[in-house]
């Protein structure tokens, strides 16, 4: 670690890859806790040598940092202790700074074959992980599933005891029978009758030490019946949603999940799914070389290789379900589990660990998912072909589920280049690209982190950070949290641009001095839209109202209503604003061109306020 870097990070402080220990009275015995945390979530740092005082940090040093080497090697080899030496020499240094010694101590991210990482020779009362600058315990099931990707046996490679043929739904086998007739017709596994083509496909399985055999979890889980299912997984959940209406008041357009009107196996899921994901998509057919229009398009690819490695490299012991949201302008994949190898390799491809290779074997004897970590690559390859923002890939560690989320929308939308305009003004035209794609982001995205944006720009991590920095500093974006951590949005004064403190008339220039978000009026404000924010579901009319004394005293443009109610700005604009207008019950700041990037809305008269009132 380079010595600039760790003083901008003691004057940052604690975060979630850094703690920092004074170790006055010798090696602290919690350090041991923390290389635990760190280990089984991201790695980072332990510094020893530096003090708090009054809240601030301050290098004190220590004394014969040898001895401090020795003591921890000592206790980092010892199996009764850590029950795996994770951290190798180049971990460990001594670093003098301002004539004083420090101790650093790197913590590597284990890998799903060394977690979990745990203290005391006992691992549920021994295994932490870390979130923001604190250590807690994991839980059981945090711990279960860390030991369930240790092995190295394929999960659904498990043999399931009293579960036979019957558990095993005929049409979905059919249906597969069928797929694989039309995609093989000549394969001599054709032949076999249902046992012995489940065999084949590692569905039903003979432990050749005991003789047991019966069905396999990847044989259940593809096409098992419901209920057998969840006999032998009973948190065993496949959510679908769409939510393909801007209505507020409206939680999704369609649903499908475990029912009972259909058999929730994995096949039927994927074909079920499928069909509605790829419904009226409007993206623009390939043709062939012949000229003649090809069946699907990169995309159509993509949301298949999507769907099937969120169906097959799922947890299906997790309680967390299995979800897949179509929205307007994307889809979002979630499975349990977290990723088997780190995020980079992911986006470079090339690498593939399975956690059900039986499972996977299944869907592409069908044709359907790629091996040797081609198929995220399929869907960067779709997304960028369209030119919409990267794919992101997210893991939630508190909830162990990894998420996909594929945004079907342009990078800088004309729109949002108008609106960032509109917040930032003159000054948006002297940013440069890194700059603006930054804000783009913040804005799409509502939050983002430095590793969000390189997944769009190729500029070293450092000097991303330094523009985030500059961003933070002239007050553009905010930022919480610190180092791997940080996370920034845009800011809220700015997207407070156009409020003014109680004027006296309803026209103001936009040089009048504005007030800060914490304001006692922008409170008042808050306190009003308050009943609307913190109902999910509630009337138009109450909303609608409450717009109207919103708006009562000054003008306020569409992100500081979308944001005091809680709803999207384009819900806010298509369902309440633009119909209060045509009624005469708002009016524009700016009547002439109802689409100004400084556009605000103002409540008509008091009378029609309060006439709305009383309806």
């Amino acid at each position: 670690m380079e010595i600039d870097t760790l003083l901008q990070q003691i004057d940052i402080g604690e975060d979630q890859e850094y703690e920092f220990k004074s170790a006055e009275g010798g090696l602290p015995k919690d350090i041991w806790e923390t290389l635990s945390a760190f280990a089984n979530t991201d790695g980072g740092y332990i510094i020893l040598g530096v003090s708090e005082k009054h809240g601030k940090l301050n290098i004190t040093g220590i004394n014969n940092p040898q001895n401090y080497q020795k003591i921890f090697w000592d206790t980092h080899n010892n199996s009764q202790k850590l029950n795996i030496a994770l951290c190798s020499n180049s971990d460990v240094q001594v670093r003098l700074i301002n004539h004083r010694n420090l101790l650093l101590i790197h913590v590597p991210r284990a890998s799903r074959i060394q977690r979990p990482v745990y203290i005391n020779n006992n691992p549920i009362t021994g295994t932490y992980k870390r979130n923001h600058e604190g250590d807690y315990l994991c839980s059981k099931e945090e711990i279960q599933q860390m030991f369930r990707d240790a092995s190295n046996e394929p999960q659904d490679f498990q043999l399931l005891d009293n579960f036979n043929l019957n558990d095993v739904d005929t049409d979905t086998l059919k249906i597969f029978r069928q797929r694989f007739s039309n995609r093989e017709p000549d394969h001599p596994w054709l032949a076999y009758n249902d046992q012995q083509l489940l065999h084949q496909l590692g569905g039903w399985r003979r432990d050749r030490n005991s003789s047991q055999e019966g069905l396999t979890v990847a044989g259940l889980l593809m096409f098992g019946r419901e209920r057998s299912i969840l006999d032998a997984f009973p948190h065993y959940s496949l959510d679908y949603q769409e939510k393909l209406s801007d209505d507020p008041e409206k939680r999704w357009t369609y649903r499908l999940t475990l029912d009972g009107k259909w058999e929730a196996n994995l096949l039927n899921s994927y074909y079920r799914i499928y069909g509605r994901l790829i419904n009226n998509l409007d993206v623009t057919f390939q043709l062939d070389k012949d000229a003649v229009r090809k069946d699907e398009t990169h995309v159509h690819e993509a949301l298949r290789e999507a769907l099937v490695n969120t169906l097959i490299h799922a947890d299906h012991q997790s309680s967390r379900p299995i979800k897949v949201v179509k929205s307007i302008d994307g889809y979002l994949f979630s499975n349990p589990g977290r990723l088997r190898i780190p995020l980079q390799r992911l986006y470079e491809g090339g690498t593939s660990d399975p956690r059900n290779p039986n499972l996977q074997k299944m869907f592409q004897m069908l044709g359907l998912g790629e091996k040797a970590g081609s198929g995220f690559g399929k869907i960067l390859r779709a997304w960028k072909e369209q030119q919409w923002e990267i794919p992101r890939v997210s893991e939630e560690l508190d909830l162990e589920v990894t998420s996909v989320n594929l945004r079907m929308t342009s990078l800088i939308p004309a729109s949002v280049e108008v609106e960032l305009k509109g917040i930032i003004g003159d000054a948006y035209r002297q940013l440069g690209d890194l700059d603006r794609i930054i804000l783009v982001l913040a804005h799409q995205f509502d939050e983002i982190s430095n590793i969000d944006i390189q997944r769009y720009r190729s500029e070293h991590p450092r000097d991303i950070s330094e523009h985030l920095r500059n961003l933070v500093k002239n007050g553009w974006l905010d930022q919480s949290g610190k180092c791997r951590g940080t996370r920034y949005t845009l800011s809220n004064q700015n997207s407070l641009a156009q409020l003014s403190p109680l004027p006296s008339s309803e026209h103001y220039e936009p040089s009048s001095e504005h007030y800060e978000p914490s304001s006692e009026h922008y409170e008042q404000l808050e306190a009003i839209a308050e009943p609307i924010r913190r109902k999910g579901r509630t009337s138009k009319d109450s909303v609608r109202k409450v717009i109207l004394e919103l708006c009562s005293q000054q003008y306020l443009p569409l992100r500081t209503l979308a944001q005091l109610l809680g709803r999207e700005p384009d819900t806010i604009r298509n369902h309440y604003v633009n119909p209060m207008i045509d009624e005469g019950l708002l009016k524009l700041k700016h009547p002439e061109q109802r689409n100004h990037p400084q556009q605000a809305y103002r409540t008509v008269s008091r009378s029609h306020f309060l006439s709305a009132q009383d309806e």
